[in-house]
């Protein structure tokens, strides 16, 4: 089984959710997403896993820090989350054509 974890280390859920994975036997591979963001693509196949729209993985706080308009379309919304990572609310675990976000970090585990 595949695992990815788009992880930010700075983050205590991220690091709980990486921890829960390993704890699990679980050898993800980790993508600190600040230092390499997801492309339009790769984080448009992410939002369909989880079934969110963009503005619902928006961190708001970050994106508003950002001047993010989160009124734009799908596609402007998208391409300004790859362009600025941080407003991507964090950890993301990718696995079995699936993904959730670890917030908290247990939500992870329906998808191994």
């Amino acid at each position: 089984m595949s695992v990815t974890i788009y992880h930010n280390p700075r983050c205590s859920k991220s690091r709980e959710t990486l921890a829960l994975l390993t704890e699990r036997g679980v050898d993800p591979t980790v993508i600190e997403y600040l230092k390499t963001p997801p492309t339009v693509a790769e984080l448009t196949a992410i939002l369909a896993q989880l079934g969110m729209a963009p503005q619902d993985l928006v961190r708001k706080k970050d994106a508003k820090e950002a001047g993010l308009d989160l009124t734009v379309s799908t596609e402007q919304l998208i391409a300004a989350m790859v362009a600025h990572p941080a407003v991507i609310e964090r950890p993301i675990v990718v696995a079995n054509g699936k993904a959730r976000v670890g917030r908290p970090p247990e939500s992870v585990l329906d998808i191994l």
